[in-house]
C-alpha cells in the first residue's frame, strides 16, 4: 500500500500524477466508484479548526461509500482531560482504516505515524506542510491550465503558510516552472525551501507588491495572513492588510492567469474579484474533494509501492530549536536528524542546525 501520506515527497512524481489521473477520473465518473469504500472506516482528527479540509476528506470518504469518526474540536475528546497525542492516535487508528490527522504543531502527522495501526494522511502540521491541498492545487491546474513552463506567483505569508511550502517544492519538479515571491521580508520563504528550489534549477524572484508581479504571472496563488502563526496580535496587525487583490489589479493581468487560494480567506481577495473568470478558488476547493477520494482509494487498495521509512536519522545529541516541533511538546519522542557534517535536519520539522 502507499501507507502513510506526511510529506508529498514520500511519494514520487509519478504517483502524484496516478493521483491526478484518477481524481479527474472519478469526477468524471462519479458512479463508477459509489461503494469502493464500503465496510472502510475513516479516523478525522482535527486539533485545529478547518472547512476545506475536514469536509471535503468527510465528503469524499461518505462518496466512496465508507464511514466516518473523529474529532474537530479536541475539547469534545479526552484530550480535554490531558491525553496525549500518541494514546489518542493510537487508540482512534486502531478504530480506522485510514487516518486524517490536523495538527497545530509541526511534526505531529509524522509522530502519530510512528505508533499507528493504519496509515497516516497529514491533513496540515502547524506552518510546516499540507501535502493533500497540493494535491488539490495540482489537480486544479492540470484541469485549468497545465503544470509546466508557469510563471508562478506567491503570495502572502510565505514563512507559516504549509500550504505555500508544500505547493513551491512539488511544481518545481515540473518542468520550466518558475517563482515570483510576493512577501515582507518578515513572511519570506524560508531559506531552506528557497535554497532546495534554487539547488533544483527553478529560478526565484522576489517582489513586494502584487503589481509588481502580476504582468507576468501564469498563476497567482494568494494566501492570507495568519493570525495563529503569530506571537502577538500587534505583529499580525503590522502584516495583515498589506498584499490585497483587487479588481484594478487584475486588469494588469493576463486574460488567462489563474487565481487560486486555499482558503479561508479574510482581506487578501476583495470580494468584487469572484466573478471574475481566472478566479478559480471556489473551483479549486471542489476539486479538492476529488482529489482526496483519489487518495484515500490509493492507499487502501494500492499494494505496488514500498513506502520509504519514516526515519533514517539519529539525535547525535541535538535538540531541535524549534518550539513548535512536536518533538519539544510531546512526551517519549526522540530527536532525529539526517544531513552531512554543515546542516543537520530535523526529521520532524525541518528545522535546520547549522
Amino acid at each position: 500500500m502507499y501507507s502513510h501520506l506526511i510529506d508529498l515527497n514520500d511519494y514520487s512524481v509519478e504517483q502524484w500524477n496516478e493521483i491526478i489521473k484518477l481524481a479527474r477520473d472519478i469526477k468524471s465518473n462519479p458512479h463508477i466508484y459509489e461503494g469502493a469504500c464500503t465496510g472502510k472506516i475513516m479516523g478525522t482528527l482535527f486539533y485545529e479548526p478547518s472547512t476545506r479540509t475536514q469536509m471535503s476528506f468527510q465528503s469524499a470518504m461518505l462518496r466512496l461509500g465508507g464511514g466516518i469518526i473523529g474529532f474537530d474540536n479536541p475539547q469534545t475528546s479526552s484530550i480535554a482531560k490531558g491525553e496525549n497525542l500518541k494514546d489518542t492516535t493510537k487508540t482512534v487508528s486502531g478504530y480506522s482504516d485510514i487516518m486524517v490527522m490536523r495538527h497545530h504543531l509541526e511534526g505531529a502527522a509524522k509522530a502519530a505515524a510512528l505508533t499507528a495501526d493504519c496509515p497516516v494522511v497529514n491533513a496540515g502540521d502547524g506552518g510546516h506542510l499540507h501535502p493533500t491541498q497540493t494535491l488539490t492545487d495540482l489537480l486544479t491546474l492540470t484541469a485549468e491550465k497545465r503544470l509546466t513552463d508557469l510563471n508562478i506567483g506567491v503570495c502572502g505569508d510565505l514563512k507559516n503558510g504549509r500550504t505555500v511550502h508544500s505547493l513551491v517544492r512539488a511544481l518545481s519538479k515540473y518542468e520550466g516552472n518558475k517563482f515570483t515571491f510576493i512577501s515582507t521580508k518578515a513572511l519570506g520563504l524560508p531559506e531552506y525551501i528557497r535554497k532546495e528550489l534554487i539547488e533544483g534549477g527553478a529560478e526565484c524572484a522576489d517582489v513586494s507588491s502584487i503589481e509588481e508581479a502580476l504582468l507576468d504571472l501564469d498563476v497567482l496563488y494568494m494566501t492570507r495572513i495568519q493570525k495563529e502563526r503569530f506571537a502577538s496580535d500587534e505583529e499580525y496587525e503590522r502584516q495583515k492588510d498589506v498584499f490585497v487583490l483587487n479588481a484594478r489589479k487584475l486588469k494588469a493581468a493576463k486574460k488567462d492567469l489563474a487565481v487560486l487560494h486555499p482558503l479561508p480567506r479574510v482581506d487578501e481577495i476583495t470580494h468584487e474579484v469572484d466573478g471574475d473568470p481566472r478566479a478559480l478558488y471556489f473551483k479549486q476547493a471542489n476539486y479538492g474533494m476529488y482529489a482526496r477520494m483519489a487518495l484515500i482509494l490509493i492507499i487502501l487498495n494500492y499494494d505496488g509501492f514500498k513506502p520509504k521509512p519514516l526515519f533514517e536519522g539519529e539525535s547525535g545529541g541535538l535538540k531541535c530549536a524549534n518550539k513548535r516541533c512536536i518533538v519539544n511538546n510531546e512526551k517519549g519522542l526522540k530527536q532525529s536528524f539526517v544531513g552531512g557534517s554543515d546542516v543537520l535536519v530535523c526529521e520532524y520539522c525541518e528545522e535546520r542546525v547549522i
